[in-house]
């Protein structure tokens, strides 16, 4: 017979007890949660008051003149039935308008294809080519920076009219693509000489030329940084007035300047203006925000790197 077995039952543990949290500590808790609070609400008051002007906008815009002349864009708010679209409807219909709206997408997409393109070609070259005098180059490039656009508006004038560019819209784009460049190398070649060069070395062991290096591992590491570029570089262009003011067609001008030559000719037409003014925001509006997980991405990545 086997000798019986003592079983032993332990017994069960003991919760730990609580320590009652002491009145400081639940006080700076309490004052943490009103502080964050309280940040909170300044910031969505802060916003509000920023997106006042935009909306004062937006509002006056489907507002016909008779009631504009009558008051603000607050007399909405008491009589919405006031609101109409035959602002935007006289706009559409105005031929300087549109035609000012295609010519102003015809400058800023082939200048923000063009900066892109030659910038990520430039910026790949400096961070891993070697070459005669990069270093030099490199340095001149950092200087073009610091060059307004303004000392440049006489002598490339005096240039484009020898040439035959001014008033032309290949001019701008030009001008636009030239003073777009530094900054796009300066960018893109800091940008792509974060990226390891064993990735690098190990895509040429397995017979990759540069162009295919370029295209197959660069360019889809550096796609945040080319997006942050692109956006800036377009939203620059398509608000830009002093260039187009100089060098475009006087006949057929981006919407910036065909909003301010309906100020010179008709005065103060705000049912024009608001409408324009409004109708040429929401491009820009659009780009940012159909690109703006690459913006964000792009923006960390450098505050990382």
């Amino acid at each position: 017979m086997s000798a019986p077995v003592n079983a032993r039952v332990s017994a069960p543990a003991k919760a730990p007890k609580r320590t009652p949290a002491a009145p400081g500590a639940r006080g700076g808790r309490l004052a943490a949660r009103v502080a964050g609070g309280a940040v909170r609400v300044f910031l969505v008051a802060a916003a509000l008051f920023w997106l006042l002007p935009t909306l004062g906008l937006l509002i006056s815009s489907f507002l016909s003149p008779t009631d504009l002349n009558k008051g603000g864009w607050w007399q909405m708010l008491t009589a919405p039935s006031r609101l109409t679209s035959g602002n935007y409807e006289r706009l559409l219909a105005n031929d300087t308008i549109t035609g000012s709206l295609l010519n102003t997408v015809a400058i800023a997409v082939p200048t923000t294809l063009l900066v892109l393109v030659l910038g990520s070609l430039a910026g790949y070259a400096f961070a891993w080519l070697e070459f005669p005098g990069r270093d030099w180059l490199f340095l001149v490039v950092v200087g073009l920076l610091v060059v307004p656009v303004q000392v440049a508006l006489i002598p490339v004038s005096e240039l484009f009219g020898a040439i035959g560019l001014f008033e032309t819209t290949a001019g701008v784009v030009l001008f636009h693509t030239a003073f777009g460049l530094p900054f796009a190398v300066f960018l893109l070649r800091n940008f792509f000489a974060e990226i390891p060069r064993e990735l690098l070395e190990a895509a040429r062991l397995d017979g990759a030329g540069e162009l295919r290096l370029f295209t197959r591992v660069v360019l889809p590491l550096g796609g945040p940084a080319i997006a942050s570029l692109g956006i800036f570089q377009f939203l620059w262009v398509w608000n830009d007035m002093l260039v187009a003011l100089v060098f475009a067609d006087s006949a057929n001008p981006p919407v910036t300047v065909a909003l301010q030559q309906q100020v010179r000719q008709f005065g103060n037409n705000i049912d024009v203006l608001a409408p324009g003014a409004f109708l040429s925001m929401v491009v820009p509006l659009v780009v940012f925000f159909a690109f703006q997980r690459q913006f964000v991405s792009g923006v960390m990545a450098g505050a990382i790197k």
